[in-house]
C-alpha cells in the first residue's frame, strides 16, 4: 500500500509531526477513500482542496492514555465537591452519587460516539472530560476523531448516537432522581430551572408533585440542556454533524444562521440567549470536513436525522434559569 499507487505527488514538504503532499488521483475514487480509510487508522489524515489543488496531510498519531485517565478523576472529583453543594449543607455521600449521575450521561454520550466510530472504523480518541468550576462541576466531555470520515451515513451515526444515547441516559438519570425523598429548605432568592417538554412528560410519568428536585434529576436535566446544545445545526457539534449528512455544504448556510435565530430569542426568554448566540457564532467558523464519499443520504437516514431534531425540540428549555424569591 503505497502513496504512488493512488496519488501522483508533484510536491512534498515537511510540516510538524508528518508530510504534506500535493497530488493528483490516479486511482477510482473507491480505491482512494479505502486507502485513506485505512490511512487514518494509524495516521493523522487530511485531504482538502486549496486554490484548486488537492493537498493530503499525513501526521503521526500521538495518543497519551493517561491525560483521559487524569482528567476523568479530576472530573469526578470536581462534580463530586460541586454536587456536594447543591443538598443545601456540604453532604459529601451525595456529591460522590451526583457525580456518577452526571458521569453517566456525559460518559453514555461519548463512548456512543466512540462505538459507533470504532464500528465505521474510524480514528477516534477516549473521552477528554473536563473539569471546571461550574454549578455541575465540568464542562461535559469531548471525543477527539482522527482521519477521514468514510461517507455521510457514517457523519450521520457518528454524530446521532452521542445525543440519542445520552437522551434516553437522562431520562433514566431523571426518573431515578425524581424517586428520591429529598428535603430542602427554601429561603428566598432560589434558582428556579425551567423546564423542557420531555423533563414535563418524564416528571409526569414519574408522579413527582414537588418543588425541589433531587440533585440527582438535576443531572438529568441538564443531560436534557447539553442534548438540545449538542443537537444545534452549528459547526462540528453534533447537530452539524446531523446537518452536514442531511443536505451537504448547503448546511454552512444553517450553521451561520442558527446563532442569529438564537439571538432572537433574547427579548423573549433571557440574555442568557445572548451569551449562547455569541459562543455558537464561533463554533460556526469551523468549516465541516467534507466525507469521503459524499453521495446522498436515502431516506432512512434522513429519517434518523429529522427525528434528531425531533429529540432537541423536546429537550428545548426557553429559560433554562430564573430567580426564586
Amino acid at each position: 500500500m503505497r502513496l504512488e499507487d493512488y496519488f501522483l505527488v508533484y510536491n512534498a514538504e515537511k510540516i510538524k509531526d508528518g508530510m504534506r503532499y500535493y497530488v493528483i488521483p490516479r486511482a477510482r475514487s473507491e480505491e482512494i477513500e479505502q486507502f485513506l480509510l485505512r490511512l487514518s487508522y494509524d495516521y493523522n489524515v487530511t485531504l482538502r482542496e486549496r486554490y484548486g489543488e488537492l493537498i493530503l496531510e499525513v501526521k503521526r498519531l500521538r495518543e497519551r492514555k493517561i491525560v483521559n485517565v487524569a482528567l476523568f478523576i479530576a472530573t469526578f472529583i470536581s462534580t463530586t465537591f460541586f454536587g456536594s453543594m447543591l443538598y443545601g449543607e456540604p453532604n459529601l455521600v451525595g456529591g460522590v452519587l451526583f457525580s456518577f449521575a452526571i458521569l453517566f450521561v456525559l460518559g453514555s454520550h461519548e463512548m456512543a460516539h466512540f462505538f459507533v466510530a470504532k464500528r465505521w472504523k474510524m480514528r477516534v480518541s477516549l473521552p477528554y472530560f473536563i473539569p471546571f468550576p461550574t454549578i455541575i462541576g465540568t464542562l461535559g466531555a469531548v471525543i477527539k476523531q482522527r482521519g477521514a470520515i468514510p461517507s455521510r451515513r457514517a457523519l450521520l451515526e457518528l454524530g446521532a448516537s452521542g445525543p440519542i444515547v445520552g437522551f434516553f441516559a437522562s431520562i433514566i438519570v431523571t426518573l431515578v432522581g425524581l424517586r428520591i425523598p429529598f428535603e430542602f429548605e427554601l429561603k428566598g432568592n432560589e434558582i428556579m430551572l425551567g423546564t423542557s417538554l420531555i423533563f414535563d412528560l418524564t416528571v409526569a410519568i414519574s408522579g413527582f408533585d414537588g418543588l425541589v428536585i433531587h440533585p440527582i434529576a438535576f443531572a438529568g436535566w441538564v443531560g436534557f440542556l447539553l442534548t438540545f446544545f449538542n443537537l444545534l445545526p452549528v459547526g462540528q457539534l453534533d447537530g452539524g454533524h446531523v446537518m452536514r449528512a442531511m443536505i451537504g455544504e448547503k448546511s454552512e448556510v444553517v450553521s451561520r444562521t442558527t446563532p442569529i435565530i438564537l439571538l432572537l430569542l433574547a427579548p423573549f426568554f433571557g440574555a442568557i440567549w445572548i451569551f449562547w448566540a455569541m459562543v455558537l457564532f464561533f463554533f460556526s467558523m469551523q468549516r465541516h470536513p467534507k466525507p469521503m464519499n459524499d453521495e446522498r443520504l436515502d431516506s432512512k437516514g434522513l429519517l434518523l436525522g429529522i427525528s434528531c431534531y425531533a429529540i432537541a425540540i423536546l429537550c428545548f428549555t426557553p429559560t433554562p434559569f430564573s430567580v426564586w424569591s
